[in-house]
This record gives C-alpha cells, structure tokens and sequence, in this order.
C-alpha cells in the first residue's frame, strides 16, 4: 500500500526559507501525481502545488496562485522523494501542510480541493514568525 510522509516543517522568521519533503514508498504506477497543500486554523483546506510524474522520468509542474513565485516541486527519484521549497515565507503561510498522492496523471492537481487524491501523507506544520 502506498504511503506518504511529510516532513520539513518548523518554525521560521518572515522572508526565511524551508524545504518540505514528501517522501512515497510502495510506488509501483506508471504514472503518478503528488501535490502539496495546507491549511490554516479556520481556514479551508487549499492547494498549493502539484507534479505529474512516471516511471519513465516525465514531469509536469503545477501553481496554485496560494505561493506561486515563491514555492518550487521538485522530485528526487532516487529516494522517491517530492520536495517543497518554500521562499519568502509570510506570517499568512502559516499552516499545516500536507502531501497527497493518486496513481495517475492528474492534471493540476493541486487545483481541487484535494478531491480525487486518494493517498495522504501525515501534515508537517510550518509557523512563520514576525
């Protein structure tokens, strides 16, 4: 069975850096999607962003407006790991994020509210400080 885990998250000053990692174990699709998101306290769940891989390396990014031009996904094949750089972290940034995972390709799939992912990873939270 596939498992996500989330981790990376911690406390840091505004304009700081911190890269979330999502690491996926029992990957055996030809294709796959992972996305980021996160949610506040009170808030409504939303994404952030999204990749479209496969066995044969191919890779589609994907941008929520929630961060885009300061998150980057990444994938690091060899430890079946998908990475989050966050930059110029705001007190607003401030939430749990978690990882989601479906054994396809899914387009944006950071774009939906979640729907449509069926594997999730623990949240790591992320507290941006002023």
């Amino acid at each position: 069975d596939v498992q996500l885990q989330a981790s990376g998250g911690g406390v840091v000053q505004v304009g700081g850096s911190l890269r979330l990692s999502c690491a996926a174990s029992d990957i055996t699709f030809d294709y796959w999607s992972i996305a980021w998101f996160r949610q506040a306290p009170g808030k409504e769940r939303e994404g952030v962003s999204c990749i479209n891989l496969s066995k044969w390396g191919d890779e589609t990014t994907y941008y929520t407006d929630a961060m885009k031009g300061r998150v980057t996904i990444s994938v690091d094949d060899a430890v079946n790991t998908v990475n989050l750089q966050l930059n110029n972290l705001k007190p607003e940034d401030t939430a749990v994020y978690y990882c989601a995972g479906v054994g396809r390709k899914y387009f944006h799939c950071a774009g939906y509210g979640g729907h449509g992912m069926d594997y999730w990873g623990n949240g790591t939270l992320v507290t941006v400080s002023s």
